[in-house]
């Protein structure tokens, strides 16, 4: 039987180069980044949130655009008038502000980081009451259903994300690029 062929002893041996990393792989290891090099450490809402940093900004990104197409797309395909312009308004809102905050996966940053978490709750609990208040969750509880799981959503995911800016934008209009400044 033939030897496979080797290197011999006196050629030193090359590592050869790691595979050529995915699109997934990429996206999945940027996700889940929390070096510097994911941006600047916000300032805690309040003094106390959020509660943990232990959701990476990225993943909370890709949360916020996936929630806002969710309850957009749930209020256009019932049916109903009400839950339509509730489900357009409300997933309008938030893929606009996540286009435009001050984090990676945005178009342009304009919005700082802290002003996004604050929206984050407003549209949450704005998600949660509007089947109730403008009364569709009877007629369509299906849309009333995702619109609360998102609002629901969205507040958790917000209190425990380790929320981060590219620019050192914050509220107030100050910049600081020194995470140590602002509690790292």
């Amino acid at each position: 039987m033939a030897e496979p062929q080797s290197w011999s002893s006196s050629t030193p041996r090359l590592v050869p180069p790691p595979p050529p990393e995915g699109r997934v792989r990429r996206g999945l290891r940027r996700a889940m980044d929390r070096s510097a090099a994911a941006g600047i450490l916000s300032r805690p809402l309040l003094g106390r949130l959020p509660l943990r940093r232990w959701v990476p900004q990225d993943l909370h990104s890709y949360m916020d655009y996936k929630g806002g197409v969710a309850t957009l797309a749930a209020g256009v395909l019932s049916g109903d008038p009400v839950a339509k312009s509730a489900g357009v308004a409300l997933g309008a809102t938030i893929l606009g502000v996540s286009a435009l905050t001050d984090y990676r996966m945005s178009l342009t940053k304009l919005i700082p980081i802290e002003a996004h978490e604050i929206a984050d709750h407003a549209f949450g609990a704005a998600a949660i009451l509007a089947p109730f208040v403008l009364g569709y969750a009877k007629r369509r509880p299906w849309v009333a259903a995702i619109h609360v799981v998102v609002g629901v959503t969205s507040i958790l995911a917000s209190l425990v994300t380790d929320h981060r800016c590219q620019t050192g934008m914050h509220l107030g209009g100050e910049l600081a690029t020194d995470p140590g400044v602002i509690g790292a």
